[in-house]
């Protein structure tokens, strides 16, 4: 029986979303698994039906719920937390980009059930050498193998623990942003909840595959702060 409910958001980058469930697939903890297409391409869209019950997940086309154009980051929680409580579940979002070892689930699950005021919960990201990257930078030179923080956390990979779940409904979030990692963590914080990074449950994590307009801050500046700024991408 699944203990957690894991949700990932997919716009497009089909090659890393597939290593990405594969690695869900293979934790050694049961889990529901949903992953969330934002209006991928038709050629994404065919291939995550085709290996959805190859791997295991389910699969729900944003299209079919909303004409809001992508990201709809927003829908994608307030749907998931939907479900998550009807369910009974903690709720664990695990990016495109990012995989998992077998137990980095279990880890994360333990985790939040020592503490009973916690809030998120989330895996310290590496590049393929193990070696701390983006998004938390900040704790590159941390040595303890878990971290209490004000800071804010990243949802590469994050659990939402079913008591703040219960204490913040997503239907509140600002419908003119389109990442809400900042917010939420300080959200949960400011319900009295504690909000803990894993060191020693890393996870690998390739920045921006999932979306690879983003790869432009390194290659082009100038045309991914034009998007960022004069497009209105990226809105946190």
């Amino acid at each position: 029986m699944a203990e957690v409910l894991v949700i990932t958001p997919v716009k497009n980058s089909i090659e890393t979303t597939l290593d990405t469930a594969r690695a869900i697939a293979a934790s050694d903890v049961s889990v529901r698994h949903i992953i969330f297409n934002d209006f991928s391409t038709d050629e994404t869209k065919a291939s995550l039906e085709e290996h959805k019950s190859k791997i295991g997940y389910e699969l729900i086309h944003i299209e079919e719920l909303t004409d809001h154009p992508s990201p709809n980051y927003k829908l994608v929680l307030q749907t998931a937390q939907k479900i998550a409580l009807e369910a009974g579940f903690p709720l664990l979002v695990i990016e495109s980009d990012v995989v998992v070892k077998p137990d980095t689930i279990s880890s994360l699950l333990s985790q939040q059930r020592k503490n009973a005021k916690s809030g998120l919960v989330g895996s310290v990201t590496v590049d393929e050498a193990g070696v701390v990257n983006f998004p938390y930078l900040k704790f590159k030179g941390v040595k303890q193998p878990v971290i209490h923080t004000q800071r804010s956390l990243s949802f590469c990979c994050t659990l939402f623990t079913l008591d703040f779940l219960k204490s913040y409904d997503f239907m509140g979030l600002d419908a003119a942003k389109d990442w809400y990692d900042t917010f939420i963590s300080k959200k949960s914080i400011e319900l009295g909840f504690e909000n803990t990074v894993l060191m020693n449950a890393p996870v690998w994590h390739r920045p921006h595959a999932s979306r690879p307009w983003k790869q432009l801050k390194y290659s082009n500046p100038l045309k991914y702060y034009f998007l960022k700024f004069w497009k209105g991408l990226d809105k946190i």
